[in-house]
């Protein structure tokens, strides 16, 4: 069985993994997300004055809605793993149903989202 998930719902769950499990992907594995930090001010800003929400993970999604990459940088092996939005609505297609299933009825905790952020930056559950 599959499911296909609409852009908006690709986004919606990639940005429920980023709130509840990028901490724990970036301190669990040795990884750090990068951007463009000048890039990033100026979409810090520009939601600031659009009154929009502006936490951290907003800022990420709007970075990637504005065509702008992601890298998941790995310190062990020093590898870049860049992501684009087009990655996030074509990489949560093949995440396995059962995690799948956990995001869709907010079943979901931080075992979800790493998985769900892993497939993603990886195409695969590369770390446990």
């Amino acid at each position: 069985m599959k499911i296909i998930l609409t852009s908006e719902e690709s986004e919606e769950y990639f940005y429920n993994a980023l709130c509840n499990g990028l901490g724990y992907v970036e301190s669990g594995y040795n990884l750090e997300l990068r951007y463009n930090e000048d890039v990033f001010r100026i979409v810090a800003n520009k939601l600031k004055e659009e009154g929009r929400q502006c936490c951290y993970e907003d800022i990420i999604m709007e970075l990637l809605r504005t065509n702008q990459t992601v890298n998941l940088y790995d310190y062990e092996f020093d590898k870049d793993h860049f992501i684009r939005i087009e990655d996030v609505h074509e990489k949560l297609q093949d995440i396995p149903i059962e995690y799948l299933m956990e995001m869709i009825t907010e079943n979901d905790d931080a075992d979800t989202a790493d998985i769900i952020l892993q497939y993603v930056f990886f195409g695969d559950i590369i770390f446990g």
